[in-house]
């Protein structure tokens, strides 16, 4: 590990003595098994290990940036991140400011209820047969396509002010799909499920599995929704990735700070929805794939109201952001990896439950949509198209016909206005247990960092006037 390699004492004294306003050092330290399947054929198995470092340096405003594998040679690094940022500050003489931030020194735990390191590789392997013949063997299903992977990582992180952090953590992520083909029509049905440091729902994907082929095989028979403006519901996969994708994004203050539209439009104080609705995000949720307990400039985690009773509240950032815009730190500055500096990254983006029962949710409904689920999608700015993995009609408050999955396009601003009612089937993790109403099959990308590893939570929610497009 990481700390055996590079004793503490040496990382904190390479820190020292250099002209900078501020230096770090981050170093991870990672064991990854992975296995691929496409159709019968199993196309990657095997363990990766990997070692690498950064320093990085702000001198006048200006960042420097060095990453490495070899941890020889410390103090040099960070002497050169130190002369990166002095040249990226142009000499002008900008001040650099970061967010205040007290030093700390801390061992984090490893979070873990079953450990997939206690899982040899063969019996994964055979699990994972076990699922991939279950969906080939659905009559109608052509071909399957499985990515399983289990990371334990565990990272170093000191900084000239004093802060000395370990954290490890153990992140487990699967993604099942089947497609199913007739007379040239082909459909599928897919699935990513994830845990933080637990095996177990590995074990118990059968009916996952058989639930992906039969739905695969239906969608073929199901019709296309008439396209229009109806009332939706969105189960909790799709309402949470709505929230992640089309909202949180918005909240990361980067995003903000530099662009003029977004500071004209992102206006804390204004009324972006009713006053029952509330979104937040935290790492200090425990237990979710999002979750630690310090950021990556060593900064505590804690929950960031970003909207509530309706109004925008708060915003995500990282110590620079933060210090430039005179906002509370959120504790969300994030790296993918030693390769790449942290940046300003949602951790879990929830939508706060609501009191409703999901029958009261649709009771009103006289033609509308169930949509469940999650295919694909694409933000602009506030602008939005979503495919849904699977949907229904809603006739006369009741779920009817299956339909092949619609895409959902709208305006972020007017659909948050228009999110009448919130079911009550979704909890905010205190502990152990399993969360409920939470998506933790996901991997977010950003400025080339991808996938990191977030979830997203949220009760089933009901739109009033949302376009629902057939295809």
């Amino acid at each position: 590990m990481a700390d055996q390699l590079v004793p503490r004492d040496e990382i904190e004294a390479a820190l020292q003595g250099h002209a900078a306003d501020y230096a770090e050092i981050r170093m991870d330290d990672t064991a990854t098994n992975r296995l691929v399947y496409r159709g019968r054929e199993l196309e990657e198995i095997g363990r990766t290990l990997s070692f690498g470092g950064n320093a990085r340096a702000l001198v006048n405003g200006g960042w420097g940036f060095v990453s490495f594998n070899d941890p020889a040679g410390l103090r040099e690094r960070v002497a050169e991140a130190v002369s990166q940022a002095r040249s990226a500050s142009g000499g002008g003489g900008e001040r650099s400011r970061l967010a205040e931030v007290a030093p700390v020194t801390d061992i984090v735990p490893l979070y873990v209820r079953r450990d997939p390191r206690a899982i040899p590789l063969a019996r994964k392997k055979e699990l994972l047969d076990g699922y991939n013949d279950l969906m080939l063997s659905t009559a109608g299903v052509t071909s399957t396509n499985i990515v399983y992977s289990d990371a334990h990582k565990r990272v170093v992180f000191a900084s000239s002010e004093g802060s000395y952090i370990e954290q490890e953590r153990i992140d487990v992520v699967s993604r099942l799909a089947a497609t199913a083909r007739k007379n040239g029509d082909m459909q599928q049905s897919s699935m990513s499920l994830g845990a933080l440091g637990d095996f177990t729902y590995i074990e118990e994907m059968e009916e996952t599995a058989r639930g992906l082929g039969r739905r695969a095989v239906e969608l073929l028979s199901a019709s296309y929704v008439k396209a229009g403006t109806y009332p939706v519901v969105l189960d909790p996969v799709l309402a949470g990735v709505f929230c992640h994708e089309a909202f949180g994004h918005l909240s990361e203050s980067d995003h903000v700070y530099e662009n003029e539209r977004m500071k004209e439009i992102m206006v804390l104080g204004r009324r972006f929805g009713q006053p029952h609705l509330n979104i937040a995000d935290g790492a200090a949720v425990p237990g979710l794939r999002g979750s630690y307990r310090y950021d990556d400039e060593g900064v505590p985690a804690r929950k960031t109201d970003l909207i509530r009773d309706g109004i925008l509240v708060g915003r995500l950032h990282s110590r620079e952001t933060a210090g430039k815009m005179g906002e509370p730190l959120s504790g969300n500055a994030r790296a993918l990896d030693y390769r790449f500096p942290p940046i300003v990254r949602m951790t879990n983006t929830y939508i706060e439950p609501g009191t409703l029962d999901f029958e009261e949710l649709i009771a009103d409904i006289k033609e509308g949509v169930y949509a469940r689920n999650w295919f694909g999608g694409t933000t602009s700015m506030e602008m939005f198209t979503f495919s849904a993995g699977e949907a229904y009609m809603i006739r006369d408050g009741k779920i009817a016909e299956l339909l092949r999955p619609p895409k959902l396009t709208g305006n972020l601003f007017s659909t948050l206005l228009n999110i009448d009612a919130l079911g009550n089937d979704m909890e905010v993790p205190s502990g152990d247990g399993e969360p409920r109403g939470w998506n933790q099959g996901g991997g977010c990308g950003k400025m080339g960092q991808m996938p990191l590893p977030v979830s997203n939570g949220s009760p089933h929610i009901r739109i009033q006037d949302c376009v629902v497009g057939e295809r």
